[in-house]
């Protein structure tokens, strides 16, 4: 997809408003806010996907940010790249930021306890970077490998072989493959849709 340029006006932009749309506030408020079993908070991730391509905010990508010791959540984030115009806006980078946010912590290492990243997939390159400076502990992950590009046409970048040992060379601990089916599903329904948009940069150049 080729998004249509706005029109540049004579200031520069010095601000940036990004809002999480309401529905991802009363899914995690449906919840009670904690979810102690990490299948549960995978579950929320997947919920959180799959409605958001559905209601055309981005792709079907979701994470929560939470203590693993107790299930509390401090933020949710989804994929904000159409509703924004943001190429920036992953739900990683969404969800991490406003849990930063909430707790007043840049280095989410400092919260006192272990705090988990939890997504429907392996973090493309660039959330890759951003999961690492985030301060997390733990990433938990549904699954890993090249299915979501076969499924979904979006290109994840040029992750190294050995990007789960450099998680845990800096005290991420890595865990994959919780609710891996349920995160294809997702994936599978919005290749399969009639108006599948791929957002990919470059033009388009490298979009299926």
């Amino acid at each position: 997809m080729n998004p249509t340029p706005a029109s540049p006006t004579s200031r520069a932009a010095t601000a940036l408003d990004v809002a999480l749309p309401a529905w991802v506030d009363e899914e995690v408020r449906a919840t009670g806010g904690v979810l102690p079993d990490v299948e549960e908070r995978m579950h929320l991730v997947h919920r959180l996907a799959a409605r958001n391509h559905q209601e055309g905010h981005g792709g079907p990508f979701a994470a929560v940010v939470a203590n693993p010791g107790t299930g509390e959540i401090y933020a949710a984030g989804v994929n904000l790249v159409l509703a924004t115009g943001l190429s920036t806006m992953h739900a990683e980078v969404v969800a991490l930021s406003f849990a930063q946010t909430r707790l007043g912590l840049w280095d989410l290492s400092a919260v006192g306890s272990p705090v988990e990243l939890v997504v429907n997939w392996r973090p493309c390159v660039m959330c890759y970077g951003a999961t690492m400076w985030s301060g997390v502990q733990l990433l938990t992950i549904a699954g890993e490998g090249d299915e979501i590009e076969q499924l979904t046409g979006f290109d994840e970048g040029p992750m190294r072989d050995d990007w789960a040992q450099q998680f845990a060379d800096r005290g991420i601990t890595v865990r994959s493959g919780i609710l891996r089916d349920e995160a294809l599903e997702v994936f599978a329904d919005y290749g399969n849709r009639d108006d599948v948009i791929v957002y990919n940069a470059r033009g388009g150049a490298a979009s299926s």
